[in-house]
């Protein structure tokens, strides 16, 4: 029996840069407290000598960090009108996400760690407040109290782990601290009716001791399709979400704790069936809503120890983060024939624990080593159910799959940093990590009255021993001028297809990532330019799951690893600054990706693939935006207009001849906000010019080869969206 939902996978986003509006004091553990540029014309731009990053796991400043890094305030968040992750790759050249449904959401950067399902592995690491996500859901949920986003491009195993051969994500929300502080906001837009409103509470209750963080969202909007067999919005979202932080600092010792609950009431894979990609249409035909409800929760606390004898700091990690998914009803022939039907659910549980050791040996000399454990617990259950249409037969044809995998990863790692002269700076690390995967799990299918097949599956087994190394050698050529070398290995783990496949396993995929990186920012921090030129060695890249003979006759989804890739390319991001009053920001990312063959991927499927191209991946993105500050009354009036693009990609296809492209595109947004005090207020739009795009798209051929009445299907971006929002900080 096909697996027929897996067979539906798609991604594809755009890219753009913003620098930081305030000026930021990290501390080691990810808390933060800001500090009010100097400059009261800033609006939501400053330079990259002010912002303090973690990207290495140490205080550094934007400017200095030799790593291809952009770092996103939530300042800037709010003033672009930015609620998730997903959303926010625009502002970071070489990322791309997007999702076909608010439990899947598909990351690639520099086209390395595609992830289109969630069955596989993420190959871009998602951190928030240091802890690991092991699921990209998280990309679609709404951002909450944060404080800033860091995007780093580029093998990350070294001090991030597994699964960071593409790169990491590392969210960073605000902690609290001595000062009393809230905030609140709200917006409204149309022509979908999208509502948020949030609001978060800072105080000390022992002054330097003690302070604790509260923060709650509410999001709710209809989507731009509907589905016209039901009469209904096709793509509605609502969520709640709430966090909270206590910091416990007796003295240098400092315990932080968080917690944190997401609920998500929305739709799956609402994909309309089209005649090819200039057919843009948001009308579904589908007999379902394909509802899903997702609960995320978690907690996780951090203890920092210094140990002034021996020039250390001892830092211990614990967290542990749960995943709910509920479909309810899901219509998997995608179409107004009732032909198939699947509900179901999932659970995942991720336990982690770090303990790392960051020590001064001398002026020259320093050092991060630390110890890593995570498990993974996941359990799912799927019911699908073939109705007569599709079967030919009198009767329903149910079958019922169970998932019952773990994983277990042990990790050692370690960073040594040395200091020649105080130009230069030399960095050695490694990373070691064993993985074990077990996967268990049944698959029955019931036929009517001539009764059931199938039984247990037998239990299938990975177990991986890699290791990560990291070389970066940098350069400080004058105060306002850096260069940086780096090469890195990363990899990701593999994974489990079912007993009918060609290969029940499939091995994970690695990538070593060769780049020279270049920062400039002038004295007067008026103007600033980084850029990095990459090539990309990508082995066993598992890319778009495909259709495959099954033992026993009959086809069979898998997951596997397509071929090698080689793929470089450049990224510039930079503003400038001409008046006062007036910035400008912007980034470009070009980059060739391609197979260098595709035997790995016929010697599974039998097939072969239409083209060398990555899929969804373009050759090229960019962005500009500009602010301009006007002094009025009391306040300011801020005008501010933004454009992106992204250039053509492949479709998900399955064709082995004719292969389907998407055409590029541009966006194009802009807002005016008067800001006084504490209180801002704007109106804005997004894609003012209503441009067509796809968020996602699979050829027919998928149809076609699942048995199913066979079209294109597609999933249209966001159209014109058009509202104001409000905030007060107190």
């Amino acid at each position: 029996m096909i697996r027929i939902r897996h067979a539906f996978l798609a991604g594809v986003a755009a890219v753009t840069i913003a620098p930081a509006a305030h000026a930021q004091t990290a501390l080691e553990d990810g808390s933060t407290t800001n500090e009010q540029t100097n400059d009261p014309n800033a609006g939501d731009v400053s330079d990259p000598g002010t912002i303090v990053v973690t990207a290495r796991k140490r205080e550094e400043t934007l400017q200095d960090v030799p790593v291809a890094v952009t770092a996103i305030t939530g300042d800037v968040l709010s003033s672009r009108g930015i609620n998730s992750v997903r959303e926010a790759a625009v502002l970071a050249p070489g990322l791309n996400i997007n999702s076909d449904g608010s439990g899947r959401a598909f990351v690639a950067i520099r086209g390395v760690g595609v992830t289109l399902v969630q069955s596989v592995q993420p190959g871009v690491g998602l951190f928030v407040d240091g802890i690991y996500r092991p699921n990209t859901a998280y990309l679609n949920n709404p951002l909450l109290d944060v404080e800033r986003i860091e995007v780093l491009r580029g093998p990350q195993g070294t001090l991030y782990g597994k699964n960071t051969l593409g790169g990491a994500i590392n969210v960073i929300t605000r902690q609290p601290g001595n000062e009393f502080e809230g905030r609140a906001s709200a917006s409204y837009a149309g022509p979908d009716d999208q509502f948020i409103v949030a609001g978060s509470i800072s105080a000390p209750i022992v002054q330097d001791t003690l302070a604790v963080r509260i923060a709650a969202s509410h999001q709710e909007q209809d989507g731009f399709s509907t589905n016209t067999t039901l009469g209904k919005p096709a793509q509605p979202f609502n969520s709640e979400s709430l966090n909270g932080t206590v910091r416990f600092t007796p003295g240098p010792v400092e315990l932080t704790v968080n917690g944190y609950y997401d609920w998500i009431h929305s739709v799956n894979i609402p994909y309309v069936r089209v005649t090819g990609p200039d057919d843009y249409s948001r009308n579904l035909t589908v007999n379902t809503l394909n509802r899903v409800n997702f609960r995320y929760r978690g907690v996780n606390a951090r203890l920092a120890v210094p140990m002034d004898s021996i020039g250390s700091t001892l830092t211990l990690i614990g967290a542990y983060d749960a995943r709910d998914a509920h479909n309810i009803d899901q219509d998997v022939d995608f179409g107004p024939g009732n032909f198939a039907r699947a509900t179901g659910n999932d659970q995942l549980r991720t336990k982690t624990a770090e303990l790392r050791f960051d020590s001064k040996w001398s002026d020259s000399f320093s050092s991060l080593f630390g110890l890593f454990y995570s498990r993974e617990d996941a359990d799912a259950l799927d019911v699908t159910t073939l109705l007569p249409a599709f079967s030919g037969l009198p009767f329903n044809i149910v079958r019922t799959t169970t998932v019952d995998n773990q994983a277990d990863t042990y990790a050692a790692f370690g960073t040594v940093f040395w200091n020649p002269t105080p130009d230069w700076e030399v960095a050695l690390g490694l990373r070691y990590d064993h993985e074990n995967r077990t996967a268990n799990g049944s698959v029955v299918t019931v036929l009517g009255p001539l009764g059931a097949i199938g039984g247990p599956l037998p239990q299938a087994q990975i177990k991986s021993n890699e290791w990560q190394p990291k070389l970066t050698v940098k350069r400080n050529w004058t105060p306002e001028l850096m260069t940086y070398a780096s090469v890195a290995r990363g990899y990701r783990g593999g994974g489990f297809n079912a007993p009918t496949a060609p290969t029940r396993t499939y091995t994970g995929d690695s990538a070593w990532t060769y780049e020279l990186g270049a920062k400039y920012a002038s004295d007067d921090r008026r103007f600033s330019l980084s850029g990095d030129v990459f090539y990309n060695d990508y082995k066993n890249y598992i890319g778009l799951n495909s259709i495959a003979p099954a033992a026993g006759g009959g086809l069979v989804t898998v997951d596997l690893n397509t071929g090698d890739v080689t793929s470089y390319g450049v990224e510039l991001e930079g503003y400038f600054k001409p008046t006062p009053a007036w910035t400008i920001s912007g980034g470009v990312a070009l980059m060739h990706a391609r197979l260098d063959n595709d035997d790995a991927y016929f010697a599974t499927t039998g097939r072969r693939l239409s083209s060398d191209r990555l899929t969804f991946q373009p050759d090229w993105t960019a962005n500009l935006a500009t602010d301009y500050t006007v002094p009025l009354g009391n306040g300011e009036l801020v005008f501010s207009a933004n454009v992106s693009g992204k250039g053509k990609r492949l479709a998900a296809t399955l064709n082995q001849t004719t292969p389907t492209f998407l055409d590029s595109y541009w966006l194009t947004g802009g807002s005016i906000t008067y800001r006084t005090g504490p209180i801002e207020v704007a109106a804005f739009v997004t894609n003012a010019f209503k441009a067509k795009y796809w968020e996602s798209y699979i050829e027919k051929t998928t149809l076609q080869l699942a048995g199913l009445p066979a079209s294109d299907l597609g999933i249209m971006g966001e159209g014109r969206r058009y509202g104001v929002r409000a905030s007060l900080k107190f």
